[in-house]
């Protein structure tokens, strides 16, 4: 399996969705739930962010590769669909 590192920010709606989808993926779909990922507030940890090519959170890497990014005004349909590539690259 491979390693997923997420950037977040704290009280951002949009990282809150994706947390909600990783969840909801995980609950109807045990393949989903043996994924780990490895949230960094960016706040709290510059020094990891500095690391990374990306704009906005939340931001998922793959083996260090970007998978998804999210952008202003995403649906929460959108998220999830991002956020379960995400999964499905994990385990790929």
């Amino acid at each position: 399996m491979k390693n997923v590192l997420a950037f977040r920010l704290e009280g951002c709606p949009y990282c809150a969705q994706a947390m909600k989808a990783l969840k909801e993926l995980a609950a109807e779909n045990e393949k989903y739930s043996a994924v780990a990922v490895e949230w960094v507030e960016e706040n709290e940890h510059p020094e990891i962010s500095a690391k990374y090519d990306y704009y906005r959170v939340p931001t998922f890497f793959v083996d260090g590769v970007k998978i998804y990014e999210a952008h202003p005004g995403e649906k929460y349909d959108e998220c999830r669909e991002n956020v379960r590539r995400v999964l499905e690259e994990a385990l790929a």
